[in-house]
């Protein structure tokens, strides 16, 4: 679903990421992590076509994010660390314009809308103008504006940011019953514990170079990854 291929990306002479490789396949949770600075979030705006990059290849479902950026952007969903909301909507207007942006039915919509928000906790609050929502509403609402048009790539930066413990078990479940649905999952987080247990496949990225990446059961068969990703850190 998503390959990536010696991506090289720099600001002015500073290379920021130097020549990674990774593939996310069909069905799978990939966790990216590293420290604040290594280039997840850079590579990330890449992945999605929000940054240009120099050299290397981003591929969604066979087709460039270069080449084809609206035929990427139509199957994928992305929610940055800090998300951009209109705040003079209220959460089902917004909710509706994504969903017009993305061309999903009225009836398919409203079921989806309905069962998302209530898993999340947020259809009482729906009403009201997004301005008036705290730090985690306006989390959940990004959530559920990624899921509702049913990306076939859904990337995420930091995702768990701003969630209470239940909002975040929710999004976990939510996450895998996607996953086992066809969906593929690329985020970044500093939970190393959620990235543990979580995801099928890690990356660890230090000052722009993947140092390990491969099947998370085989990278944690001696050590917790915690210990591994301090350990390369030092």
């Amino acid at each position: 679903m998503l390959v990536v291929k010696d991506f090289h990306k720099s600001y002015g002479n500073k290379e920021i990421v130097k020549g990674i490789s990774f593939e996310v396949n069909d069905g799978e949770i990939f966790g990216f992590i590293g420290h604040n600075g290594a280039g997840k979030t850079t590579t990330i705006k890449s992945i999605v076509g929000i940054l240009d990059f120099e050299s290397g290849e981003i591929l969604i479902d066979g087709k460039s994010i270069k080449k084809n950026p609206i035929d990427c952007k139509k199957i994928l969903a992305y929610i940055p660390d800090n998300p951009d909301l209109y705040e003079h909507l209220t959460g089902i207007k917004y909710l509706n314009f994504i969903c017009d942006l993305y061309d999903v039915p009225s009836d398919v919509r409203l079921t989806r809308i309905k069962e998302l928000s209530s898993e999340l906790e947020l259809e009482q609050n729906l009403g009201d103008s997004i301005s008036s929502y705290s730090h985690g509403m306006k989390q959940k609402l990004a959530l559920i504006s990624a899921f509702v048009h049913n990306p076939k790539l859904l990337v995420l930066d930091e995702p768990f940011v701003g969630l209470d413990p239940k909002a975040a078990f929710t999004l976990k479940k939510r996450m895998r019953k996607m996953c086992d649905e066809g969906c593929s999952i690329f985020f970044s987080s500093h939970v190393l514990e959620v990235v543990e247990k979580l995801c099928d496949k890690v990356a660890i990225l230090k000052d722009g170079v993947i140092m390990l990446q491969g099947d998370t059961e085989e990278i944690i068969s001696k050590n917790s990854l915690e210990e591994i990703f301090l350990g390369i850190e030092k």
